[in-house]
């Protein structure tokens, strides 16, 4: 996988194991990006990764001009993939990786988020869970992506995009 614009365009992330994860399509990245870029201004602007995978949202974000990422990934095989890819970016940037649930994580977090990126494993039937998380964290804007419909209550949807089997949702609260 590459990324796909900004100061780190064309660097390569490597992909974990994909019977455990799916990496975000990098069509499906350009996306979340262009739509944010009309809704918030990147510079000076946090990201936040719940289920970092290989961390390449983050490292999107931080290539387009956010200034800071917090990536939160709990299976410890793909963390540590994850380590290694945000290794290469931390001396360029702002970039914090955290392991473990981040359901429990996110309830302590005491950080502004401009972005909250959300795309659980599907199926897992945590997206609401995911949402509930965040109700206390300060943010702009949520985007989650989901193939299964999701009670958004306390949130108002702001756009929604439909990419084959799946959705990214873009919300704030309501």
């Amino acid at each position: 996988m590459n990324i796909t614009s900004g100061k780190f365009k064309g660097q390569k992330i490597t992909a974990p194991d994909e019977n455990i994860t799916r990496p975000t399509l990098s069509k499906v990245r350009m996306s979340v990006f262009n739509t944010l870029q009309a809704m918030i201004d990147f510079d000076g602007s946090s990201f936040l990764d719940m289920f970092a995978g290989s961390g390449i949202m983050s490292v999107e974000a931080l290539s387009r001009g956010f200034s800071k990422a917090v990536a939160i990934e709990n299976n410890r095989k793909v963390f540590n993939v994850t380590k290694s890819n945000l290794k290469k970016f931390e001396k360029y940037c702002n970039i914090r990786l955290l392991a473990g649930d981040s359901l429990k994580i996110c309830k302590t977090l005491n950080e502004k988020f401009n972005v909250i990126f959300i795309d659980p494993p599907y199926f897992s039937g945590i997206y609401e869970k995911s949402l509930d998380s965040i109700k206390n964290l300060s943010f702009d804007v949520v985007i989650l992506e989901h193939v299964i419909d999701v009670d958004f209550s306390g949130f108002e949807v702001i756009k929604q995009k439909k990419y084959g089997d799946k959705f990214l949702t873009f919300l704030r609260k309501s």
